[in-house]
């Protein structure tokens, strides 16, 4: 069952399944999209259907703004993740993982760097290693504090992050990483969804 999912600090969608596991796992979008993109909306069906609860959220910066975000927000930004992932510690008695793809998915990996424990396990979906054309520019300062074991799912052309520069990088992550490469996927990742199955036993495998 999927139902809208709004509070003082959350707005979005809940995909509750029908027969639950007790996992959960809450995702968001990227700076130019929102919690109805494709990607989020398949993906969130496909987990609910073999019995994880989903939260598909909006970030502060989407509720307030139809442009992309502000430098200036990105802690709020990171705020509205935690308490994403809080509404589903208080209905799930499972693990409770957090993810997005680009700008939504760097923002959840940081909200876990910064506070330990707060999701079990994350899906990074489409990560921004580094601006189109400018590899030197790598989005990687923290990598060393995030200890929340982390999955990449990316694409092959994508040009934010070739599957070469992604491995390189997350080896500075002192956590269990993996990496899961959709061939041919460009930034928005469209055929990610066609591999839930594959993404979901990539998860359990780092997390259980």
């Amino acid at each position: 069952m999927e139902e809208r999912f709004e509070t003082t600090d959350i707005c979005g969608f809940l995909h509750k399944p029908d027969q639950p596991s007790g996992d959960a796992i809450a995702l968001t979008h990227g700076a130019g999209s929102d919690c109805n993109s494709q990607l989020l909306v398949r993906l969130a069906r496909a987990f609910a259907e073999v019995g994880w609860l989903v939260l598909r959220y909006d970030l502060p910066f989407r509720r307030e703004r139809k442009g992309p975000p502000s430098p200036a927000g990105a802690a709020r930004d990171r705020e509205g993740v935690q308490h994403a992932i809080a509404e589903l510690r208080k209905r799930s008695k499972g693990k409770v993982l957090a993810g997005g793809q680009s700008y939504g998915g760097r923002q959840t990996a940081m909200a876990a760097a910064e506070r330990q424990g707060l999701a079990d396990g994350l899906l990074l979906l489409s990560y921004p290693l580094h601006p189109p054309g400018k590899p030197e520019k790598k989005r990687t300062e923290y990598f060393p504090e995030l200890r929340t074991p982390a999955l990449f799912v990316s694409g092959t052309s994508d040009p934010f992050a070739s599957p070469e520069e992604l491995r390189e990088a997350i080896v500075a992550i002192p956590a269990a990483t993996d990496v899961l490469l959709v061939e041919g996927a460009g930034h928005d990742l469209k055929r990610g969804a066609d591999m839930a199955a594959d993404i979901l036993t990539r998860l359990h495998a780092l997390v259980v």
